[in-house]
């Protein structure tokens, strides 16, 4: 079982930046690969960025690259999302997700609403 826990959202004007954490609980941490994705309102959830387990790999969606970057401390239990240049369709709840797709578990985070102004 892994518990995740985010944080770091909020209200930003648009071209500003925020931070995102994601603490996970357990000793397996470095096993799940990781991402971030979001929701917004009357929207599907949708994909944002994922790392692998050891953080050497990672993998964007189109219109976050080059604005968004996904990292991971394993000896922290923790993984980020740094969002920069921000902008009003970046607005979502935004979510954690560990998973390890050779044997099928996964774990959601709860999410946290960030909110970019114009």
């Amino acid at each position: 079982q892994v518990q995740l826990v985010e944080s770091g959202g909020g209200l930003v004007q648009a071209g500003g930046a925020l931070r995102l954490s994601c603490a996970a609980s357990g000793r397996t941490f470095s096993r799940y690969r990781m991402g971030w994705f979001r929701q917004a309102p009357g929207k599907e959830r949708e994909f944002v960025a994922r790392i692998t387990g050891s953080g050497d790999t990672t993998y964007y969606t189109d219109s976050v690259k080059g604005r968004f970057t996904i990292s991971r401390d394993n000896a922290k239990n923790t993984v980020y999302l740094q969002m920069n240049s921000l902008k009003p369709e970046d607005t979502a709840v935004y979510y954690c997700k560990a998973d390890r797709p050779a044997s099928g578990d996964y774990y959601w985070g709860q999410g946290t609403q960030v909110t970019v102004s114009s």
